[in-house]
């Protein structure tokens, strides 16, 4: 999926702080809530897609989509991890 020597230096583009792939398990537990509905990306745009694969912060809060295998690092496109409710 992602080379090794590229996930080294990725990092998240609004804390800086770096990434890693998301596990199965937090993945699963976000598209769970995805498909319930009224996720949004931190945008403000409604995701409505499971996602495949994400790079997870460091701090554990913020999902990264990957799509087509290319990393989507812009801020507006992060979705975090946890609901706020």
């Amino acid at each position: 999926m992602i080379h090794p020597d590229l996930l080294a230096i990725l990092a998240c583009p609004d804390s800086r702080q770096p990434l890693a792939l998301a596990d199965e398990a937090t993945l699963k537990a976000l598209n769970d809530r995805i498909a319930g509905g009224g996720v949004q990306n931190v945008g403000g745009a409604d995701v409505a897609t499971a996602l495949e694969a994400g790079l997870i912060r460091e701090d554990g809060q913020v999902i990264y989509p990957v799509r087509d295998d290319i990393p989507v690092l812009l801020r507006e496109e992060g979705i975090a991890v946890h609901s706020a409710g």
